[in-house]
């Protein structure tokens, strides 16, 4: 029997990776002689770093880069060398995490210290870029992670903009003839899964502005400095990027990617799983697990779980998902190639308690699963 485990991480409690070895332990209790393909993933976001590079045997790499403030942090990003490919996480350098609460202000941050982890992995000689933009800070449309790869900026004056704080409302002119040369040669796939265009009422500014310190006085600023940085890539490009499906991610690095270095927005889970080549596991599998901390109906709406279950499902291959919190319109799963759905709490219990005991319980859950499975066996070896 061939076993596929792929859980997401359990926030707060374990990673991907550990999640993924308490199941394997569970099911080694009943089924010591099963092969076990371990393939712990993420969506994009925070632990994309983690999964690929433990799926993939890579390596970390750590970086002295500017925070969205600019001021020195360390942060690292995944290389896998056997693909020359890195995985960076854009919440390592330029996240909100990064900026004290009473901080929080997207007039004052921007993405350059992105742009410093990308021209790293340019120096390692990757040939693929996966970037994760979840978390971030900024609504600078980019800008500063441009401005790390070469790109320069001016004001009305023709002023060379500098690289701190964010300069979107100053920019009139944009010189792309210094951008780094080695981008030419390197694929960037960006992990995006939200669908918002970078202006407008459901644009970057007025939708994810707030959760990063923006007043309703900024918004309108940085909206209207967003539509003329569009405008100015247009000039460049030929191409009107302000709706753009998802351009409105990350404070707009997603339309600067699109639009100065060539790279797609795609599904974050889709990108794990084809840089972990997912699908090619899946053949001759008997079972696939997969699992998260909480799941609900939200949950059928694309996150990486259903991912997994969607292409599994494709080939006929069952899925039984382990769980924290089993919320509200679980049954969707049922529609998306779940197969089963179980939660690993054993008791009720405080929070605190439950999520230091993550690993524990899905391990224990994991093997009452196991455990059931084998009475099926017994059952169908009888008739």
């Amino acid at each position: 029997m061939k076993i596929i485990i792929a859980p997401d991480s359990f926030k707060e409690s374990m990673s991907a990776d550990i999640a993924a070895q308490s199941i394997i332990h569970g099911f080694q209790r009943v089924f010591p002689e099963a092969e076990y393909v371990l393939l712990p993933v993420a969506d994009g976001g925070e632990g994309t770093v983690d999964a690929l590079v433990a799926a993939r045997h890579g390596k970390k790499v750590s970086v002295r880069v500017a925070n969205p403030l600019g001021m020195p942090v360390t942060a690292h990003y995944g290389l896998l060398a056997e693909s020359q490919t890195a995985v960076i996480e854009m919440a390592q350098a330029s996240g909100l995490m990064l900026v004290p609460i009473e901080q929080r202000n997207p007039m004052l941050t921007n993405s350059y210290g992105t742009g410093q982890l990308i021209a790293h992995a340019l120096s390692q000689g990757v040939k693929q870029i996966i970037l994760g933009i979840g978390g971030s800070a900024t609504v600078d449309g980019g800008v500063g992670m441009l401005q790390a790869l070469g790109v320069k900026f001016y004001d009305e004056n023709r002023q060379l903009l500098g690289t701190s704080g964010n300069i979107l409302p100053q920019i009139a002119y944009i010189d792309i003839q210094h951008i780094d040369p080695r981008l030419s040669h390197c694929k960037i796939d960006v992990a995006c899964d939200v669908s918002n265009p970078l202006v407008g009422k459901q644009g970057s500014a007025a939708v994810f502005g707030p959760q990063k310190g923006a007043t309703s006085e900024m918004i309108v600023e940085l909206d209207k400095a967003l539509d003329q940085f569009a405008g100015h890539l247009q000039n460049l490009t030929g191409t009107d990027y302000r709706y753009l499906e998802g351009g409105g991610a990350a404070g707009g690095i997603a339309v600067a990617i699109a639009a100065l270095l060539g790279g797609e927005l795609k599904s974050g889970i889709e990108i794990v799983m084809a840089a972990l080549q997912f699908e090619q596991h899946l053949q001759n599998t008997d079972l696939v697990i997969i699992g998260e901390g909480s799941m609900d109906g939200q949950t059928a709406g694309g996150k990486a779980p259903i991912g997994i279950a969607r292409l599994a499902a494709k080939h006929q291959i069952p899925v039984i998902a382990l769980s924290g919190v089993l919320g509200e319109g679980i049954e969707a799963l049922y529609q998306e190639g779940v197969t089963g759905v179980f939660s690993i709490l054993p008791r009720l219990a405080p929070l605190n308690e439950v999520l230091k005991q993550g690993a524990e319980n899905l391990e224990n859950a994991a093997f009452n699963v196991a455990n059931v499975l084998n009475i099926g066996r017994h059952l169908k070896n009888k008739n």
